[in-house]
């Protein structure tokens, strides 16, 4: 059967389509991957406090996050080079776009913004600090002529991605010489060859979101050669931009007031880069509440990084989360099926909201509050 029940079942099976290298790119996580397993175990840690009567017989899941009304509190986070479908970006869009969520579409991604935005109308674009003031500003200017309906500026990634059990080989091009080493991957892999060979196209390795199109190294190395953004950066880099805009990877309480005081960000994500940025950091649910008390009502606050069921997402959003992202997720529902891979990723989810609401006898997502989850001792992280 295609359908598949659950995120898990989804990861198995991008785990037997995807060649290993490819599948092992995605897993990710630095290091010894403590955070990468913090952020789905902490999750675990926290219970429901369920109702038996008195709920509703229809349950709310729409909300707005930035001004654009969503279908369900769950959006899709930007991702990289996406070479586990030949379909890309553009099945990511046409899924978003189908279960009446948005996308947030990488710089690093291998699909024009010029070409997702109209599979798409609610695609936000994402931004490193990259490269001179120069070359950011005209990004800016690129996903404003697009239509870009916000943006994202992802700040929770280093340099910190070695991996205790092996990072995966990612070639910088695909040329005879390296399709032959990688090629004993790939014949085991019997449906994944077959998609590709279908497309008439290989992965794509081109970053064409920058300017020049250049390969993902070469935008990565850009990134890795260009200092850290001051808190000067980031406001002008804000007076660029008058529409959305969101800081992602904020995880101590004093970094968020000043993104909302300094910089003016209408969002902020709660996000350790789903264990890709420096490991020992604690999971993002655990960060999440300091984080909401710091910035009030000033700032949205949205959580990414470990959500694998819809019982998570409602557990974020009693915490204080107007919305989650999810990342992993909805890569292995492409690998396994496509667009319709991601939208059972996505429905998934939807499902597993209606459950919980229905068990703590919420009508709405919006009435979720702290007295529905319980938080044992200990469990927070208030981050500087």
């Amino acid at each position: 059967m295609a359908w598949f029940e659950s995120v898990a079942e989804a990861q198995r099976r991008a785990r037997r389509t995807l060649p290993r290298s490819v599948y092992r790119a995605v897993l990710a996580g630095a290091e010894r991957g403590q955070t990468l397993r913090e952020n789905t175990a902490a999750f675990a840690e926290l219970g429901f406090a369920p109702h038996v009567a008195g709920g509703s017989g229809a349950r709310v899941q729409a909300t707005s996050v930035m001004g654009v009304e969503l279908d369900l509190p769950v959006l899709l986070s930007p991702t990289g080079v996406q070479a586990v479908h030949p379909e890309a970006e553009r099945a990511v869009a046409r899924a978003a776009s189908a279960r009446g969520t948005a996308m947030g579409l990488s710089a690093l991604a291998s699909t024009a913004i010029e070409e997702i935005v109209p599979l798409c109308e609610k695609t936000f674009a994402q931004l490193y600090w990259a490269g001179s003031r120069e070359a950011i500003e005209a990004r800016v200017e690129r996903a404003r002529a697009a239509g870009a309906r916000g943006l994202i500026l992802t700040l929770d990634w280093t340099f910190s991605h070695a991996r205790d059990w092996g990072s995966p080989t990612i070639p910088s091009s695909l040329d005879v010489k390296t399709m032959a080493r990688f090629a004993p991957e790939v014949l085991v892999r019997p449906v994944w060859l077959a998609r590709w060979l279908r497309s008439g196209a290989l992965p794509a390795l081109e970053v064409p979101n920058v300017e020049g199109a250049p390969g993902f190294f070469a935008a990565y190395g850009e990134w890795m050669g260009t200092p850290p953004p001051s808190w000067e950066d980031l406001a002008w880099l804000r007076g660029l931009w008058d529409g959305p805009f969101m800081v992602k990877g904020v995880m101590r309480v004093d970094d968020a007031r000043r993104v909302a005081a300094d910089v003016g960000a209408t969002a902020i994500s709660v996000s350790n880069h789903g264990g890709n940025n420096l490991d020992g950091t604690p999971a993002s649910i655990r960060a999440l509440s300091a984080v909401v008390e710091a910035v009030g009502s000033e700032v949205e606050v949205l959580l990414d990084g470990g959500v694998r069921r819809g019982s998570d997402v409602v557990k974020a959003l009693a915490l204080g989360a107007r919305a989650v992202m999810i990342g992993r997720p909805y890569l292995w529902g492409l690998a396994a099926d496509g667009q319709a891979g991601v939208e059972n990723v996505l429905d998934v989810l939807r499902s597993g909201i209606d459950s919980a609401l229905l068990g703590l006898g919420r009508a709405s997502i919006h009435d979720l509050d702290a007295s529905d989850v319980l938080v044992p001792e200990g469990f927070h992280r208030r981050l500087g």
